[in-house]
C-alpha cells in the first residue's frame, strides 16, 4: 500500500486555501477535501511494515502547537503550494516522525523538508500565456496568510492513484498534547 503521514488543516484554513486556489487558472487543482501538510511520504509499504510504522507512530509524544500557513509559491516546476509561517515545532514533529518510521524499518527518500499544502499540479508543458497567468496568480496571492490554528494530531494515510487524482484514506490518527 502507498502511505504518507500528514497534518490536516482545519476547515476554515482549507476554505481560505480553496478561495486562493479559485484564483488559479493553470494546472490541475487539488481537491480542497484532500488538503494536507505532508510530514513523510513512505511510498509503497507492505502490510507488516505498515503495522510496525503504525506502532512506532503511536509512541510519538509531544505537545500540540500553533501553526499558520503563509505565502503561495511555485514549489517546483510541477507544484503550486502554500507554505508555513514558522516551522520550528513542525520540524520537531517531522523529525520525530522520521525517527519513528526508521525504527519501523521504513526506508525514506532523503529530501529537504519543505512544509507546504499543494494547491495545484502543473502540466509538463506550459504555454507562454499559462506562464503569465501563473506569474500574475503568484503576484496576487504571494502574501497569503491563514489564521493560526492548533495542531492537535497527525495521521497515517493510504493513497490510491486514480486518473483524476489520488484518493486519500485515513488509516490512523495520532493525538498530540
Amino acid at each position: 500500500m502507498r502511505l504518507f503521514v500528514a497534518i490536516d488543516p482545519p476547515a476554515p484554513v482549507c476554505d481560505a486555501l480553496a478561495s486562493v486556489q479559485g484564483d488559479l487558472s493553470v494546472g490541475r487543482l487539488s481537491d480542497p477535501e484532500t488538503f494536507h501538510l505532508t510530514l513523510a511520504f513512505l511510498g509503497e509499504v507492505d502490510p507488516d511494515r505498515a503495522e510496525e510504522a503504525h506502532a512506532e507512530l503511536e509512541g510519538i509524544a509531544m505537545p500540540g502547537f500553533d501553526l499558520a500557513l503563509s505565502g503561495v509559491f511555485a514549489l517546483s516546476e510541477a507544484i503550486v503550494a502554500a507554505g508555513v509561517a514558522d516551522a520550528t515545532a513542525l520540524a520537531d514533529l517531522h523529525g520525530r516522525v522520521l525517527r519513528a518510521l526508521r525504527r519501523a524499518g521504513v526506508t525514506l527518500d532523503r529530501r529537504r523538508f519543505r512544509p507546504h499544502v499543494t494547491l495545484a499540479r502543473l502540466p509538463r508543458r506550459i504555454s507562454g500565456s499559462e506562464v503569465e497567468a501563473l506569474r500574475l496568480f503568484l503576484a496576487r496571492n504571494g502574501g497569503f496568510r491563514s489564521d493560526r490554528f492548533t495542531v492537535r494530531s497527525f495521521a497515517l494515510y493510504a493513497s490510491t492513484l486514480h486518473p483524476d487524482g489520488a484518493l486519500h484514506e485515513p488509516l490512523a490518527h495520532y493525538p498530540l498534547g
